[in-house]
């Protein structure tokens, strides 16, 4: 199966702002030369098996889905000469790298902690500082 993507860009619509003006569609270069016949499915802007139920990428690809998607967007980042659109897909591929993991150092001891989330303020202690400092309070 040889794969591509095929950019639609919508630029005189009035709902669609931001990223939403272009929609990536993933064709089967084997099945045939023209867009309609060759669909496969739609490039979700963020890949991810919760929810309800899978996008239509996720049940084609499977497993190999987040893989597929890289290579699919490099590879349409490498033939595309209109800056929009390769904005566009340098952000979709930004959406594809995880997040780090957020981690504050500790005002007393200095060692780098992973806060806790959900607080109201910042947290500023590791949980052995506030231990010490302030005795176990859970």
């Amino acid at each position: 199966m040889k794969l591509s993507l095929l950019v639609c860009r919508f630029d005189n619509a009035k709902d669609y702002s931001g990223g939403k003006r272009f929609r990536f569609a993933v064709v089967d270069l084997d099945k045939s030369k023209s867009y309609p016949s060759n669909f496969v499915c739609n490039l979700p802007m963020q890949i991810s098996g919760k929810g309800k139920t899978q996008c239509s990428f996720l049940q084609v690809f499977g497993g190999k889905s987040l893989e597929q998607a890289r290579a699919l967007l490099t590879g349409a980042l490498e033939t595309e000469d209109d800056f929009e659109v390769k904005a566009e897909i340098t952000r979709r591929l930004s959406l594809l790298e995880p997040k780090p993991i957020s981690q504050v150092k500790c005002g007393v001891c200095g060692k780098l902690f992973q806060p806790r989330r959900g607080k109201r303020f910042k947290q500023k202690f590791c949980q052995e500082c506030v231990k010490k400092k302030f005795g176990s309070r859970e």
